[in-house]
């Protein structure tokens, strides 16, 4: 249970850090509404990964025991998708967007948050590989509520320290010039537990060809 929560953590970590629209809201709310703007803005943001954690996580357990052999493909699929991250990341280490935010209330601010991840499609395609690709056939309870937390409180760990570090305005031209390097170490990430994941999957696969042969 701990390697795959750890699996999780890494995978997700990888994610959370590289830059992207939820580093970019929260950083931009941090040097121009405040700090607890910033702050309320992350935990919206985490709200809406613990959403799409526990939709992937009943999902795919759901699916895993009515169809048990759907666990390779969806594994295939997930390491797969982990090595068109990294390949995306080390192309391009920046995602932009145009954020234009001034939060005006704590509503507001967290309202911001959520809506930023749950409105974007590739955050559920995203967990639904992790889960995939890390979980056994079988997770059980604690498994599921252990990864959910893991991503839930990762999140608010993360934004928390951007919310605090983003507020001081010499740090924001310090990240720019270093965000192509924590790109390319997040894709690195990816490229090596997607190829780890894939390699895993194809000898599991011959593992239950020879079972079924004989």
């Amino acid at each position: 249970m701990l390697s795959t929560l750890l699996t999780v953590w890494l995978l997700y970590l990888g994610a959370m850090v590289s830059p992207g629209p939820n580093i970019l809201l929260v950083s931009q709310l941090a040097a121009s509404a405040g700090r607890r703007s910033a702050w309320l803005a992350g935990l919206g943001v985490a709200f809406g990964a613990g959403v799409w954690a526990a939709c992937a996580v009943l999902g795919v357990h759901a699916l895993f025991l009515a169809f048990p052999r759907l666990r390779l493909a969806l594994q295939l699929v997930g390491a797969l998708y982990l090595l068109y991250i990294a390949t995306r990341l080390w192309r391009s280490s920046a995602a932009s967007a145009g954020f234009h935010a001034s939060a005006r209330s704590p509503w507001v601010a967290f309202r911001m948050g959520a809506l930023t991840n749950l409105t974007n499609p590739k955050a559920a395609l995203f967990f639904g590989s992790v889960f995939a690709a890390s979980f056994p056939a079988r997770p059980s309870a604690m498994l599921q509520l252990g990864s959910i937390a893991v991503v839930v409180l990762s999140a608010i760990g993360w934004y928390t320290l951007l919310s605090f570090v983003f507020s001081r305005n010499a740090v924001i031209q310090r990240y720019a010039r270093v965000s192509s390097l924590i790109g390319r170490v997040a894709a690195a990430c990816f490229g090596a537990i997607g190829v780890s994941m894939l390699y895993g999957t194809v000898r599991e696969a011959r593992s239950q060809l020879v079972t079924s042969d004989a």
